[in-house]
């Protein structure tokens, strides 16, 4: 019975961080796709074609595993007792510091793949790009606030709770009496 459990428990945990993983990657996807429009857009308006859709994707997917990795590490340990803001601000930069990390990679590897070089890469972003970067980051960083936040006030809620508050109806409104004197 004991084996039993167990592999059930390990097909629930599976389970959970699979759905943990898609909702990061719908997210993130979502937010590195908006960021991919607003440069094409940009662009357009100076007859410059942008067409890296693919790498907002394959950055959501990264970036997404790597949240869940941080998560299970508990990366946040540090600051997970404290009062919400803590943890979600500590993430939001962890995270926002791994975003410029993969424009810097980016960079590099389109650089060796256009033929100059990995340092090639480099001293592109360093000459055109490295404002561009540092405002993503920032941007990112703001955007990954309530990412965060709402992962942490679902993780202090417990399992499912956040989740009925959006999506089930709502049952009579219960009043709040806590610290009413």
């Amino acid at each position: 019975m004991d084996d039993a459990k167990q592999r059930t428990g390990w097909k629930q945990r599976a389970v959970h961080e699979t759905v943990e993983y898609g909702i990061n990657v719908l997210y993130l996807a979502i937010v590195f796709g908006l960021f991919a429009w607003y440069r094409r857009l940009i662009l357009a308006e100076y007859q410059i074609s942008y067409l890296h859709y693919g790498v907002a994707i394959v950055e959501a997917l990264v970036l997404a595993k790597v949240i869940l990795i941080g998560d299970m590490l508990g990366l946040s340990g540090a600051v997970k007792d404290k009062p919400l803001i803590y943890p979600t601000v500590y993430n939001s930069v962890v995270f926002s510091i791994f975003v410029g990390l993969f424009g810097i990679l980016e960079h590099t590897i389109g650089g060796w793949l256009r033929g100059k070089g990995l340092v090639g890469g480099l001293i592109e972003l360093w000459d055109e790009g490295r404002y561009e970067l540092l405002a993503r980051c920032l941007v990112i960083f703001f955007l990954f606030i309530p990412f965060f936040a709402v992962k942490e006030l679902r993780r202090t809620l417990g399992e499912g709770r956040l989740g009925n508050l959006f999506f089930r109806k709502k049952i009579a409104a219960q009043p709040c009496t806590e610290g009413v004197a």
